[in-house]
């Protein structure tokens, strides 16, 4: 039983970490542009310690790999905002609520 639950756990973090590798890739893509450079360089880094980690399925190295890069790009966020804020530039997320606005309700009958 316990090992099945260890197993569960290193098979949970490595997943997680994954998902946040691809995420992270995903928005240094999106908004890599905007980040200070300042900021950019620990993100890059924790990225490759993570991705490193990742790849030795290192399970320790994943959780220490998945807060750094999360403190690191939580940095540069709130920096990012701060500084939407005070140029008066709509927040990213509003690009949401216009793709939520398309959505339409249907009514459906089930076919059994």
């Amino acid at each position: 039983m316990q090992t099945d639950r260890q197993a569960r756990e290193k098979v949970d973090t490595l997943n997680q970490a994954d998902a946040l590798v691809f995420s992270t890739e995903k928005q240094l893509k999106e908004f890599g542009d905007k980040i200070p450079a300042d900021k950019r360089g620990p993100i890059d880094a924790a990225l490759t310690d993570l991705k490193a980690a990742h790849a030795a399925a290192d399970v320790d190295g994943c959780t220490r790999g998945i807060e750094a890069l999360n403190a690191a790009f939580q940095a540069a966020s709130a920096e990012m905002y701060a500084a939407q804020q005070q140029s008066g530039e709509p927040a990213s997320a509003g690009t949401r609520e216009t793709a939520d606005a398309e959505v339409t309700d249907v009514d459906f009958e089930e076919v059994k």
